[in-house]
């Protein structure tokens, strides 16, 4: 995967950019439009970024106005620095190699900084692919891609919609769903994995959501001697990695 070429600013302002970028297949991390746009101009947009998974948030006028001084028109896009995979196509990839396949999947993990030490430590143990949630998630930006070490550019990414349905579809394609939390009953020791499984992570203050955690077929823990209840998920993932992947 090549990294996009760097720029100085990654907001694309104003409809006409924006369809343009879209017409030439620019990624994008996500939109923002003006709350009470409902024309039928909004409608095409909003089913054109629908299809492409791309994040939109429907926000204030005064939060674009905060953003930039220019005539944003009630909408302003920010470009991706890497390109996502189509999940199907992640997993595909993946047994065709005829390798291990592994994935690391980000139940809500909201930091940015955690998203890049994530990637980083994933792609160093050999995991095959990330999958995130395309909202209420750290975005993929160049901050994360710095944390990781330029390790989102040579990992493969794929952005869904919602995560509990993503687990399924990996449940129906033959991967293990390992889910990590401090509350869970089985040891992270116990724990071996098939060729074909994922390690799933959740936010930061929550952990993984119910519905995430009930689609895993593992719940695993890793045992802690100290007075600390719970590690931050980088490093908890981290620790997980390496004995999963060991």
């Amino acid at each position: 995967m090549r990294p996009r070429p760097k720029k100085q600013d990654d907001r694309i302002i104003g409809w006409h950019p924006i369809k343009e970028a879209l017409e030439e297949g620019v990624e994008m991390a996500r939109v923002l439009i003006q709350r009470d746009s409902k024309d039928e101009k909004t409608k095409q947009l909003l089913s054109v970024l629908r299809s492409r998974q791309i994040p939109v948030q429907r926000v204030p006028r005064e939060r674009l106005d905060r953003i930039t001084k220019k005539n944003h028109q009630g909408i302003i896009a920010f470009s991706s620095p890497i390109a996502f995979t189509p999940l199907d196509e992640l997993i595909t990839s993946g047994f065709e190699t005829g390798e291990r396949v592994f994935l690391v999947v980000l139940d809500g993990v909201t930091d940015v900084g955690n998203l890049g030490a994530i990637a980083r430590t994933a792609e160093c143990f050999g995991a095959t692919g990330l999958v995130l949630q395309d909202h209420h998630a750290a975005p993929v930006n160049e901050d994360a891609v710095k944390t990781s070490s330029g390790s989102l550019l040579r990992l493969p990414v794929a952005r869904v919609p919602d995560i509990a349905k993503a687990l399924h579809y990996l449940g129906q394609c033959g991967l293990e769903r390992i889910g990590l939390s401090e509350k869970a009953e089985n040891r992270l020791e116990d724990c071996h994995p098939s060729d074909a499984a994922c390690l799933v992570l959740g936010d930061e203050e929550r952990g993984i959501s119910m519905q995430s955690w009930a689609k895993c077929d593992v719940h695993a823990r890793i045992e802690m001697r100290g007075k600390t209840g719970s590690l931050n998920v980088s490093v908890a993932g981290g620790i997980a990695l390496h004995h999963l992947m060991s």
